[in-house]
């Protein structure tokens, strides 16, 4: 087999072409993000709705304290959207970034991880928000005697929003794995011989990812993330044995 022939083009760049290609990079990435942003400020009350119906019967009002709330949550709800919509341009811009340093076969490995990442992505999403109503009742159910609940807006929203995005990061740790296993820096023998200093991040992660203090979002990510884990690890074993 005959080796690769080295890409001269992007060999020969220098270091202020490359700052140079990754601020423009980064221009395209913030454009996509304040573009999809405006259509997430405009889709802030149904997505608030949404978020409504995750409150356990009984508790689904929501106050307002400060007089400009409701603006700093449609913008905050716009940026979250925003990202998420944009997702798939900056996975393609860090792709594009890099892959002048893989090799061929490193490069044929980005696509299906991108894409991968992205389901992987909106799946964490979905189940955090599926968790989320358990660990609204759990933490609702904590509330002393004679004391009366009101859930104001902007700390709800930044509550359901640090979950459903915490499990979606979770999600993201296949991916990771399977990234850093492919270049090298990680194999099948490393990962299954320190399986208890994976648990011991998977469990910090998920008690320092999840608001509240709710035990049961953190023990629902931590066997999430096992389960990612083992099966990630089978997956570097098939590849690279």
């Amino acid at each position: 087999m005959t080796p690769e022939a080295p890409r001269t083009d992007d060999a020969t760049m220098s270091l202020l072409e490359h700052l140079e290609e990754l601020r423009g990079r980064i221009i395209v990435i913030a454009i996509t993000i304040v573009l999809a942003g405006i259509v997430g400020f405009f889709l802030s009350e149904p997505i608030i709705a949404i978020l409504r119906a995750a409150l356990p019967e009984g508790q689904d009002t929501l106050i307002q304290i400060s007089v400009g709330e409701s603006l700093s949550v449609r913008l905050r709800i716009g940026l979250y959207v925003g990202i998420a919509i944009a997702v798939p341009v900056i996975l393609y811009q860090v792709w594009r970034f890099v892959t002048p340093g893989l090799t061929r076969n490193e490069r044929r490995l980005i696509w299906p991880l991108l894409i991968g990442s992205a389901i992987l992505f909106a799946l964490g999403i979905g189940l955090g928000y599926f968790v989320m109503p358990y660990a609204l009742d759990f933490l609702l159910g904590l509330v002393l005697p004679g004391v009366v609940t009101q859930l104001r807006l902007s700390e709800y929203v930044s509550f359901a929003s640090t979950v459903m995005l915490a499990f979606g990061l979770a999600f993201q740790f296949p991916v990771l794995l399977l990234l850093l296993a492919r270049v090298g820096i990680l194999n099948y023998r490393f990962l299954s011989s320190r399986r208890r200093w994976a648990v011991l991040a998977i469990v910090v992660f998920a008690i320092v990812a999840t608001p509240g203090g709710d035990p049961l979002s953190s023990i629902i990510l931590s066997l999430v993330m096992y389960v990612l884990f083992e099966g990630t690890l089978q997956l570097i074993r098939q590849l690279r044995p």
